[in-house]
């Protein structure tokens, strides 16, 4: 069963703030995780940095200040 985003922070307060904030951080990272691998992934594939910044939400500039080598 899937829950709404307000049952998740009621959920969330529930319990000790330092889980809810662990969570989160852990969560950063694999999200950072995912956008450096889907960014490499879409470079192989011949993406230009404005598409990449495009799907992305954020300018081509800062693409490839934030994932290029």
């Amino acid at each position: 069963m899937e829950h709404g985003s307000e049952d998740l922070t009621q959920r969330v307060e529930a319990h000790d703030p330092a889980l809810g904030l662990r969570a989160a951080g852990a969560l950063h990272r694999l999200a950072e995780q995912v956008e450096a691998a889907a960014t490499g992934h879409a470079r192989r594939q011949g993406w230009s940095w404005e598409q990449i910044g495009d799907a992305l939400g954020m300018s081509r500039q800062s693409a490839h200040t934030k994932h290029g080598k």
